[in-house]
């Protein structure tokens, strides 16, 4: 898989393979620089390079070569992770460092951005699935739509903002990696801080609370209409999760959308 674009672009091995359910990547040297070959293994990550190339370097990884479904892009060489940031006394700076990098990828640009995906396409399953099991994920689908249907502040997204997707670039600051090219309300992009699985306190209702005030301060967010989304994200996230059928996963997901609902009721 890798050895067609080893000898194209002259790259050298510079580490073991990484499988996921979506891609591989091979850490790489490129003009002796640090790189990240990245073959994708579904649609959605060909489209999250274009929108790389689109970014081209500004708040996201530069694509140094791009060609069918490979990707050769800047790899993230600092110490520092966000995630680690968030479980050790650091969220709430985690939090702003998330904010200010999904800024800059919200920030207009002079050429268009080809066939986005509209953010009502990428919410397709929630609908079915909230027809099926009814209770909270039909809340969180009944605000949804309603998002959906008045939606503000309309950018490209990237679509997974987590403490995994921006990265410790050292000089170049903290940058995304993995985006999902969506087109839709900016709020969104920040839903997945208040989400992310990898984080065990994100059922912790301090927690949620805390960083409510922090993000929708850093972001210009009504801290309303950030809560909306959240459960929005989280009642699609476990629709996703209940297709797959991951039920440990669901549930954490419409913990998170309960709390967000409970907030927005109070």
């Amino acid at each position: 898989m890798f050895a067609p674009y080893l000898n194209r672009w002259s790259l050298i091995a510079d580490g073991e393979p990484i499988i996921t359910h979506s891609s591989r990547l091979l850490p790489v040297l490129w003009q002796d620089r640090p790189a990240m070959l990245k073959v994708a293994a579904d649609i959605d990550e060909r489209y999250g390079a274009l929108l790389m190339q689109w970014w081209d370097g500004d708040g996201a990884a530069y694509v140094y070569a791009q060609e069918g479904d490979a990707v050769l892009l800047e790899r993230a060489t600092g110490k520092r992770s966000l995630l680690a940031m968030a479980m050790n006394g650091e969220d709430d700076e985690a939090s702003r460092i998330l904010c200010a990098t999904a800024a800059r990828l919200h920030a207009p640009r002079k050429k268009q951005l080809p066939d986005p995906i509209p953010l009502t396409r990428w919410f397709r399953d929630l609908e079915p699935a909230a027809g099926k099991h009814g209770g909270t994920l039909a809340d969180c689908s009944a605000i949804a739509n309603a998002l959906l249907a008045d939606q503000r502040d309309v950018t490209i997204l990237h679509g997974d903002i987590h403490h995994d997707n921006i990265l410790d670039f050292e000089a170049r600051g903290w940058l995304a990696i993995d985006p999902k090219r969506l087109h839709g309300e900016r709020g969104f992009d920040f839903a997945n801080i208040f989400a992310n699985e990898e984080l065990p306190v994100i059922t912790d209702t301090a927690r949620l609370r805390r960083q409510l005030a922090i993000v929708s301060a850093e972001a210009k967010l009504e801290p309303k209409r950030l809560l909306q989304w959240i459960a929005a994200y989280s009642g699609l996230s476990a629709a996703w999760f209940l297709g797959d059928p991951n039920i440990q996963q669901a549930e954490t997901a419409l913990t998170v959308a309960r709390i967000a609902l409970a907030e927005l009721e109070s």
